[in-house]
């Protein structure tokens, strides 16, 4: 039985889904005014990998993510950057979500959820803005554990003012300044009209306004990264549930951890700072994909350049397993049942808060004794179908196994050398042909013997 550990609860729950449902799953999406960063790639490769192995146990997962182009930008940059960010998770195949729902699109329900929360008595308006009043919503704080006394200590910029309640009340509609000097006189940020003025929405109202339109009041999960659950998802519940008055808004809380770069959290500012776009042209989107799925998602992960020439080691080693067994002659009739032991040990893991490294390793544990079989040619041909089929199911939930890399055009001296080496191994001259396989490794490439003869391609490390 599927058990995740809800924030809400502070426990590992076992999950009580209706199999013959679609399973309801909102992440908070990205906020589109500069590239996506590697602390994107962390959330959102390791919720696709949620939401994959859901579709695997339920058939059917609305994973809905909403695009925030809502910011002092103007609405071309934001646009320009959506693109670029729905580029990265295509090239990461990230492509579980179902929905990507921009907040522009969606201004007229979001005002009507403001004006609902002004007719219950949860807001007041002052000269910036329309506030949401934290001491009426009696349980703000019970996803974080915080009080209220705390809450100002993670407010965004847009929640400032000296006119507030309490230091804890966050903005819901923020009115625009307009200028009156000059030739740029006008509103000076992008703005909406609206029955409390002209302005924008707040941070948090987006997400429940959007949820609320497919989803209803309350649904099955929601995830986003640690940093969310104070005041982010904190002020959704406060806003939803006392919009519907109907308890949780939603069943099971799931966070990743935080992302930090040597150590040290990524920062424009401390030099650090790794876009998705530059770590896959400097390495690759499959190593990324990779590196995050061997990291638990709620444990906090820490990269480093060492930790990619190690993914580049394991990843080459599950390239060649799935090469070798293609490519041998598996000629043993009796079966090992290997396979069907990873399969328990990688449903075990999975089930078990999607417990992603357990899971890496029992891939590995089987690479590693079917390669003794092979080595001592004792795998026989079903095995090796079983290990193939095998590999391919768990790759549509990890999505790193199977990875065609770009055809590299093979340079005439490696193919000169490759055909002088087969041409030597049908002499017999062994030794010669050893010292020219050595020259082929040396110069990038790898020869592998097959059936059908010599196969050449780039070494990985």
């Amino acid at each position: 039985m599927l058990k995740i550990y809800n924030t809400l609860s502070g426990e590992k729950e076992a999950v009580h889904l209706n199999s013959g449902k679609t399973v309801q799953l909102f992440v908070c999406g990205p906020t589109v005014y500069d590239y996506a960063h590697l602390g994107h790639a962390r959330t959102y490769i390791a919720f696709d990998v949620i939401a994959k192995y859901l579709k695997e146990k339920w058939f059917d997962v609305f994973y809905l993510q909403n695009i925030t182009n809502i910011d002092d930008s103007p609405e071309k940059l934001a646009n320009t950057f959506e693109k670029e960010y729905l580029k990265d998770m295509k090239s990461l195949r990230v492509d579980s979500v179902k929905k990507y729902a921009r907040a522009t699109d969606h201004i007229k329900e979001i005002i009507n959820q403001i004006k609902t929360l002004k007719d219950k008595g949860f807001t007041y308006q002052i000269a910036d803005g329309v506030y949401y009043d934290i001491s009426k919503f009696k349980n703000y704080g019970k996803l974080s554990g915080r009080t209220i006394i705390q809450a100002e200590d993670a407010i965004s910029r847009i929640d400032e003012s000296k006119e507030k309640k309490n230091k804890g009340d966050f903005c819901l509609w923020k009115l625009a300044p307009y200028r009156t000097e000059g030739s740029g006189a006008g509103f000076s940020e992008p703005s909406w009209p609206s029955p409390f003025g002209r302005g924008r929405p707040g941070w948090h109202i987006e997400d429940t306004a959007i949820t609320q339109k497919f989803f209803g009041t309350q649904y099955d999960m929601h995830g986003g990264g640690k940093d969310l659950i104070f005041p982010h998802h904190e002020a959704e519940i406060a806003q939803m549930e006392a919009i519907s008055g109907k308890k949780p808004m939603v069943k099971y809380w799931l966070h990743s951890g935080f992302l930090t770069v040597n150590g040290k959290k990524m920062s424009k500012s401390l030099g650090n700072f790794v876009t998705i776009q530059d770590f896959i042209k400097k390495y690759s989107a499959r190593i990324l994909r990779f590196l995050v799925i061997k990291s638990y998602y709620r444990s906090p992960t820490d990269y480093v350049e060492n930790s990619v020439a190690q993914a580049k080691k394991e990843l080459a080693k599950i390239d060649e397993f799935i090469a070798r067994l293609g490519g041998g002659n598996h000629r043993l009739k009796k079966g090992h049942n290997l396979t069907l032991k990873a399969e328990r040990a990688f449903e075990t893991a999975m089930e078990d808060d999607f417990n992603t490294p357990k899971a890496i390793a029992c891939v590995f544990n089987l690479v590693n004794r079917q390669n003794s079989l092979i080595d001592k040619n004792e795998l026989n041909k079903a095995d090796a179908q079983d290990i193939l089929k095998f590999l391919k199911k768990i790759d549509r939930i990890l999505g790193f196994i199977f990875w065609p890399e770009p055809k590299a055009k093979t340079p005439q001296e490696i193919l000169d050398l490759a055909k002088e080496r087969e041409k030597q191994r049908k002499e017999n001259n062994w030794q010669k042909a050893d010292e020219l396989r050595k020259k082929i490794t040396e110069l990038g490439w790898q020869v592998e013997d097959t059936k059908a003869g010599p196969k050449l391609k780039r070494a990985t490390t």
